[in-house]
């Protein structure tokens, strides 16, 4: 039988594997398309800097956490593009196959805490999943504005499909959102790299 310890490196072992799920957004200098564990190492890393925009207090640990944890199911699932409306229809039953599979890898606390801490991303309900979803939903806005709106060319994304994905961000940060729309997405429609309908 697996020690704790066995069962922790095995995930850890699996978790290097979210390295190789590639996104549709690029890094900021438009080289390549980033993966899963840089987008969601970013994401945490905003919400330590930008938690005092939150619209409720929120436990920065946890959230953090919830970030570094959300997309570990992609390791099964893949990435579903965000404008993807084919592949959304199959998307949460394909993560929570995943998350079954991923998570039973630790130990049974272990397990429980992780799992119910991407649940809790999943529903978006507390104060820490929304502000989490804030992020998860703001960092490709910064990075397709610093990489000259390329991923929204390539994909010829309109800006009704970014508000409609983006109608519950400003429930995490009214300020967050309200920035982003006037700094990130006005400016990209001025100069045409968000379509209009």
């Amino acid at each position: 039988m697996e020690s704790r310890l066995d069962q922790q490196y095995n995930f850890i072992r699996e978790i290097d594997k979210e390295k190789k799920i590639i996104r549709q957004t690029y890094l900021s200098d438009g080289s390549r398309k980033e993966n899963d564990a840089e987008h969601a190492w970013h994401a945490a890393i905003m919400t330590v800097l930008l938690s005092e925009y939150a619209n409720e207090k929120i436990d920065v640990l946890k959230t953090v956490t919830m970030l570094l944890l959300h997309d570990v199911v992609e390791i099964d699932a893949g990435d579903t593009y965000a404008y993807d409306e084919e592949g959304k229809k199959t998307q949460r039953q394909r993560e929570v196959a995943a998350a079954d599979r991923i998570y039973s890898l630790l130990p049974e606390d272990q397990k429980k805490k992780l799992r119910d801490l991407w649940e809790e991303f999943e529903a978006c309900e507390t104060p820490e999943a929304k502000f989490a979803r804030t992020m998860d939903h703001i960092q490709p806005l910064i990075l397709n504005d610093a990489s000259n709106g390329i991923s929204w060319l390539e994909h010829g994304v309109c800006l009704s499909q970014i508000l409609e994905r983006n109608q519950h961000t400003s429930e995490g940060s009214k300020t967050l959102w309200e920035y982003s729309r006037e700094k990130l997405l006005q400016p990209n429609v001025d100069n045409g790299k968000i379509k209009i309908e």
